[in-house]
Parts: C-alpha cells; sequence; structure tokens
C-alpha cells in the first residue's frame, strides 16, 4: 500500500510540474512571409541537367527527379535522384528562413560527394530568385576553396531554373551547372 501511495505522490507532483511548465511555455513563433516563398516549390518534378565538366569538352546531359516537401510550413525538403555519366546520385536540399539572421539558410549533400554545403542567400527585390552562397572544394583544383553561388530562378508556378556558378581567378562567377525543373 504504501508504494502505491508513493507512486501516486510521484505522478501527483510530476504531472502537476508538467502542467505548470506547459502553462508557462512561451508561444512558438509562427512561420513569416519569407517562408511563404519555399511553399511554391513543394511538389514532385523532373528536371533536364547540363553540367560543364572542363574546359573545350562538351556539357554533360542527364536526368532527375525530385520530390519536394515542407516541414512545418518553414523547411523545404528537396530530395532528387538521377544518373550523372552513368553513376546513380541522390542528393538532399535543405532550405528555411532565419529571421534572426534576415536569410535564407540551407544544406546539401549528395551520394557522390563528402561534403556537407551550407548556404546563406536572399531573395531578389522582384521575388522570382533565391540566391544563395556558400563556400567548398574547388572541383577542379584539389585542396583548394572556392566560393560558389546557387540561385533558383522561378518561372512560373510548374517551372524553375537552377543554376550553380564558381567564383573563377578573376573574381567572377562562371555557371558551370543547370537544371531546368518541371512540375510532374
Amino acid at each position: 500500500m504504501k508504494i502505491w501511495m508513493a507512486i501516486l505522490a510521484a505522478f501527483a507532483v510530476c504531472g502537476s510540474g508538467s502542467w505548470a511548465f506547459a502553462q508557462e511555455m512561451p508561444e512558438l513563433p509562427k512561420p513569416q512571409k519569407e517562408h511563404e516563398w519555399l511553399a511554391q516549390l513543394a511538389g514532385d518534378w523532373t528536371a533536364s541537367m547540363e553540367c560543364l565538366m572542363g574546359p573545350d569538352q562538351p556539357p554533360m546531359k542527364s536526368e532527375a527527379t525530385q520530390t519536394s516537401k515542407l516541414l512545418g510550413d518553414r523547411w523545404l525538403i528537396a530530395k532528387s535522384e538521377g544518373d550523372m555519366g552513368g553513376v546513380k546520385m541522390t542528393s538532399v536540399l535543405t532550405i528555411g528562413y532565419d529571421p534572426a539572421k534576415k536569410k535564407y539558410v540551407g544544406t546539401f549533400i549528395a551520394s557522390c560527394g563528402n561534403e556537407l554545403w551550407t548556404y546563406e542567400g536572399t531573395v531578389s527585390p522582384d521575388g522570382k530568385k533565391l540566391v544563395l552562397d556558400t563556400e567548398g572544394p574547388n572541383m577542379l583544383t584539389p585542396g583548394e576553396t572556392s566560393k560558389y553561388q546557387e540561385v533558383i530562378e522561378i518561372k512560373d508556378k510548374d517551372h524553375y531554373v537552377y543554376t550553380s556558378a564558381i567564383e573563377g581567378e578573376d573574381g567572377k562567377l562562371v555557371q558551370f551547372m543547370k537544371a531546368d525543373y518541371t512540375r510532374k
């Protein structure tokens, strides 16, 4: 009988403590208007891609599919699957908006690489482009890093273009990848 009384007393103390905590918990932040921009990228897509493999080489062309979903109306999670030069590749892109930084933030990982790419960026004043900046390994010069810029340009509700550029030795961006996405 004493054991049951101790258990009931523990539930009463823990239960009332949990109730008090719930009463004191501040309201969670609401999604911002900037989060709404990401919703237009949610859905199922097909992509036609071209990637420059180096000077004096023809572009490598490939096809991919992408499934993009919103997590809590705040985060876009886009999983892509395709074939790059005979090698199957899967990638995951995340993008959200950080109100404290007043910037979009994101990450990118791919089955063909070891890097976790991190992004920060802004939407253009006309609302058509999300420009994301990052830094990572230079694809042409092992052991060195370079600045990169990814751009997501909304063409219409069923079409967007994703480009990637690397900063050259002269400080100018050189586009090396373009993907045209069409909603399924």
